[in-house]
């Protein structure tokens, strides 16, 4: 299987863990901090905002567009990083880890 085709599943499945792992949130943070220029916009989201806000829109976005996604990022390693002591953030980083390597 291609990453065309696992994509949109992982994509639904990092939202269904974020869900679970209540990192979920029903309100759009301020414009304003969805404009940051920095890598995870990490000046002005915490990073479940950025996947929930930045990364999973613009990936679904791609795909519905049949554009090219991108290929060759590994995102996994900020977040193992950010929550290395939030074990209960594991699944989540699984997800994202299975989304790094159908990337490549």
């Amino acid at each position: 299987m291609t990453s065309r085709t696992l994509l949109p599943s992982l994509l639904v499945e990092l939202q269904a863990e974020l869900k679970t792992a209540a990192l979920w949130q029903e309100r759009m943070p301020p414009t304003k901090a969805l404009q940051s220029v920095e890598p995870f916009s990490l000046d002005t989201l915490a990073p479940e905002q950025w996947l929930q806000w930045i990364f999973i829109p613009r990936m679904q976005a791609l795909l519905e567009a049949q554009s090219a996604t991108p290929t060759g990022f590994a995102i996994t390693p900020y977040f193992e990083q950010v929550w290395q002591a939030q074990p209960e953030h594991n699944r989540v980083i699984a997800v994202l880890r299975k989304i790094d390597e159908v990337s490549r």
